[in-house]
């Protein structure tokens, strides 16, 4: 029998996938050698991504490729505005500024949103699936780390209040997956951009890791 899409997709990545989950920055935030102000920072390149994928979502709810993701139960960006202005007060938006490598990422889901509705595909899998399942090992460690209160502001955005059951969520989104309309080049292809997502995520990481090198 063929390899279901969705396998297709996660064996192909796994490599880009473990080496951002184990990013040199990541780890350190994680593991507390770093301040509150280094998941600042994180949260508003996330910001940045994630309004470039609602955004274009908007205009893909009634693509017959990309539309079937558009799900309003996993928007971020009024959870991440929340945790910012926690984060870094009413006037967050003054302040707010892209990363190169998180400008770059963040076109690119424009790009694709506009002029790929297949390639969108690949970006929205690989962040909303991802925080969905992996975010909630960051939640919990911000909240023990941090102090903030649990499922509250600062890490709102990993508390996907609307999905009741994220296991069959994921089924779910696996089917789709393995349903998409698309010939199996465009498949190809949706698979190589989600590698070049992957690699979007670790560029983030290696110039946040840049902007915090020591111990905070």
């Amino acid at each position: 029998m063929d390899t279901p899409f969705s396998t297709q997709i996660r064996v192909a990545s796994q490599e880009q996938h473990a080496e951002a989950e184990t990013s040199p920055f990541m780890a350190r935030m994680l593991g507390g050698s770093l301040g509150v102000e280094a998941f600042a920072r994180y949260t508003e390149q996330l910001w940045f991504v994630y309004r470039a994928l609602e955004d274009g979502a908007g205009r893909l709810a009634g693509d017959p490729v990309a539309g079937p993701f558009v799900r309003p139960e996993l928007m971020r960006t009024a959870a991440l505005e929340r945790d910012l202005a926690h984060l870094r007060g009413v006037r967050w938006r003054e302040g707010l500024t892209a990363l190169p490598s998180t400008a770059a990422y963040a076109a690119r889901i424009e790009e694709c949103a506009r002029a790929w509705p297949a390639g969108y595909i690949a970006h929205h899998y690989t962040r909303y699936l991802g925080d969905l399942s992996g975010g909630q090992i960051i939640r919990d460690r911000a909240e023990r780390t941090w102090g903030f209160a649990r499922k509250g502001d600062g890490v709102r955005f990993y508390v996907f209040e609307e999905v009741a059951n994220p296991a069959a969520f994921k089924r779910t989104y696996r089917e789709l997956l393995d349903a998409v309309r698309a010939d199996e080049l465009v498949r190809q292809r949706i698979v190589e951009e989600c590698r070049r997502a992957f690699a979007f995520n670790g560029a983030v990481f290696r110039e946040l890791d840049q902007e915090f090198p020591l111990s905070a």
